[in-house]
């Protein structure tokens, strides 16, 4: 490409989007899969055969060989099995097929997933089915179709599944108020969804030299760098020309497969990147978000780099993160979380209000489990990140009109102020109602939500259907006191008084950071769930199995499956790090010490021989002895904590055992390393160390 306006024509090339079907199905056909995916219909059967074949011609026309039913598992990896599209042969010559039972079924071995016990060894049948309300796309020589993933029993396996069914549940609810208030015409109401994807990219050839980055994807042991984001230089500056190149390249692929990548700077770390991409439904920007996902990392190595998608690749400077960016938009393309200029006149906009603020209250330990991973429990709280403990900034202005119609009070308008610089020749910008809090983990940011707390690595499916489920709840109480109301005006108001009078708890503009917050959510009774195992407990609550299934977004088994399977993941995860780091102590570390450790005692024997006794030399002796033996001892310690762990059957007991694994014989051993680090000379140092991670591009 060779101009800017080629790149743009470039965009959405390779995807079955709404402009190809336009193209390439007929006319009755199209209308069909638009009101499938515009208006939440039903799925019709007799599509499929007309859809499968101009799919297969459009992507062949494109260099396709084969065809994909790509899902997400709750691995959290996309996945799904490569087939082509020869059919058998004739004449020599290669038949050529794919029909829509090809394009809306498929199989895969449903025990060899994570199911939480839904699916046993010899119970190993499971179906992919065709989404048709997001777009096919060719990547490479494949055709790839989103599908959802379902065991034999009709149970979800994925983390498309509940979006759906979420999004279906809250279409419904939002229809029945918005119905109720007066609105003939809005045909149907979806989340939107635009999500904020930080990462870190380090040098290839450093990469391959830390086991731990291989294979546990963050850094285990490492001492801390003479500097690290102290100087606050990094975020928004100069992108140098290698990231710039990263950058440029992952676009053109992102924009080709219909991605709407916008947003991309330096983040607060050094090493540390993000990219945020425009707002989409829930549902396709849950699989925009995890193409891109796939495609950092494929791009990154193109140019010499590996892309970490971990919470905290390094100890001491910001983790990473994605925030997801949530409203609700109509068919005809009203946000109904826009306060507009007189929120307290919007009925619509009070009702959905009400309802976010309730379901985060009576739903925050969801919200939490949403988030939850393991490497988020290290990002967490840390004074980079929302703490572990839910709550909803508002912002003074909204908060005080619900205070004053709470009290019976007419709310009076305010006018925004300008914003005053003192430079004459500057615009002068009218300021919003709001200043930005950063520091909530759910931030009301002028017409939507951001919820900030989910983990880079994750899939934002458990966050939208948990958040979609939740306010679907809510609203169906609304709606029905609402259709049942002759004054539609003084049902809502009422409904504002209430909310704030039983939910204010959950409001809270100050600063999340900070200790006195802790204290204040203890006093207002909110939860505070620090660790994945104390979250995990959220999904076989009564409360919330029964709201799940009220809704239709998790049954009963799909709960407890997923809190096995949270579970089984943690304890996992932890013992695949132990296993590193022991690894990286008995092969690595220990070696190199003992071998400089050699060379520093001969200097000191021959200078004591000379008589030249030299007191630093004896002094470093000391100390690589002193350390060399805390290590190995600590890395003992490790390994026999690692074989006493229970294996029972009981996952909770197994996760809080590693749990205390990570916290006492991992954090003891990890000290005494970083310790020995910052004794050895950097050249003895088997492994790079921070500096040239974060600083070498």
């Amino acid at each position: 490409m060779n101009s800017n306006a080629e790149h743009f024509g470039h965009f959405g090339c390779n995807a079955f989007d709404d402009r190809v079907m336009r193209q390439r199905l007929p006319l009755d056909v199209y209308e069909s899969l638009r009101r499938i995916r515009d208006d939440g219909c039903a799925w019709d059967p007799k599509v499929a055969d007309a859809v499968a074949d101009a799919m297969k011609d459009w992507a062949i026309e494109l260099g396709a060989t084969h065809y994909i039913h790509w899902f997400s598992p709750m691995t959290g990896v996309g996945s799904g099995k490569h087939d082509s599209f020869i059919d058998g042969t004739h004449a020599g010559q290669p038949i050529i097929k794919f029909n829509g039972k090809m394009l809306s079924k498929g199989e895969s071995d449903a025990s060899s997933f994570p199911s939480g016990g839904l699916r046993a060894t010899f119970e190993a049948r499971g179906y992919t089915t065709w989404d048709p309300t997001s777009p096919a796309f060719v990547l490479g020589t494949t055709l790839y179709i989103p599908t959802a993933f379902c065991a034999y029993t009709g149970e979800a396996l994925d983390q498309k599944t509940p979006v759906l069914r979420s999004n279906q549940a809250l279409n419904k609810q939002c229809l029945r108020v918005l119905r109720a208030l007066g609105d003939t015409t809005t045909v149907s109401v979806q989340p939107t969804v635009g999500a904020e994807q930080e990462y870190f990219l380090v040098d290839k050839a450093l990469f391959d030299q830390r086991l731990d980055l291989k294979v546990a994807g963050h850094t285990l042991l490492g001492a801390k760098p003479p500097k690290g984001q102290e100087m606050e230089d990094h975020y928004y500056g100069s992108i140098n020309e290698r990231v710039r190149a990263f950058m440029r390249e992952l676009d053109d692929e992102l924009w080709a497969l219909g991605v709407p990548a916008k947003t991309e700077h330096n983040e607060v770390a050094p090493g540390q990147y993000e990219l945020a991409s425009v707002y989409a439904t829930a549902n396709i920007a849950c699989d925009h978000n995890q193409i891109m996902m796939e495609l950092m990392r494929k791009v990154a190595l193109r140019h010499g780099m590996a892309c970490l998608l971990h919470e905290k690749p390094f100890a001491g400077i910001n983790g990473s993160g994605k925030h997801n960016n949530w409203s609700l938009v109509t068919s005809g393309g009203r946000n109904l979380l826009d306060p507009t200029d007189d929120p307290a006149s919007n009925l619509s906009f009070l009702v959905f209000l009400c309802a976010v603020l309730t379901a985060v209250d009576d739903y925050a330990d969801l919200l939490r489990l949403s988030a939850t991973c393991p490497g988020n429990e290290f990002r967490l709280g840390g004074g980079e990140a929302p703490p572990a403990i839910i709550s909803v900034f508002l912002g003074e202005p909204l908060e005080k009109m619900m205070a004053e119609i709470a009290a019976g009070h007419t709310p009076g308008r305010s006018e925004p102020a300008p914003l005053l610089t003192g430079v004459k020749s500057l615009p002068l910008l009218m300021l919003d109602d709001n200043d930005r809090n950063r520091t909530s983990p759910f931030a009301f940011t002028g017409n939507k939500f951001e919820f900030r707390m989910v983990g880079s690595s994750q899939s934002i499916g458990l966050a939208n259907a948990v958040l979609g489920a939740a306010v679907a709840d809510v609203l169906r109480n609304f709606a029905d006191r609402l259709e049942a109301a002759y004054d539609k005006s003084a049902c809502v108001y009422t409904l504002v008084k209430e909310t704030y009078q039983q939910h204010s708890r959950i409001i809270f503009n100050g600063n999340n950071y900070s200790y006195e917050w802790a204290s204040e959510a203890r006093r207002r009774g909110l939860p505070n769930l620090p660790t994945m195992v104390d979250a995990a407990e959220a999904f076989v609550d009564e409360k919330n199995i029964r709201m799940f299934e009220r809704t239709h977004v998790f049954t009963a088994a799909e709960c407890r499956s997923r809190h096995e399977i949270m579970l089984e993941n943690y304890a996992k995860t932890i013992r695949i790090d132990a296993a590193v780091m022991q690894e990286m102590v008995s092969r690595s570390i220990l070696p190199a010490a003992l071998a400089e450790l050699g060379k520093v005692s001969e200097t000191a024997l021959r200078l004591q021989k000379l008589e030249m006794p030299c007191a630093a030399a004896s002094s470093a002796v000391k100390e690589l002895a002193t350390l060399a033996d805390r290590t190995a001892e600590l890395a003992a310690q490790l390994g026999k904590a690692l074989a006493n762990i229970p294996h029972n059957g009981d996952a909770r007991e197994t996760a809080c055992a590693y749990r205390a694994l990570a916290a006492e014989e991992m954090a003891r051993l990890r000290c005494a390393v970083d310790q020995l680090e910052e004794a050895m000379p950097e050249a003895a140092w088997p492994i790079p160390g921070y500096s040239d991670l974060l600083f070498d591009l």
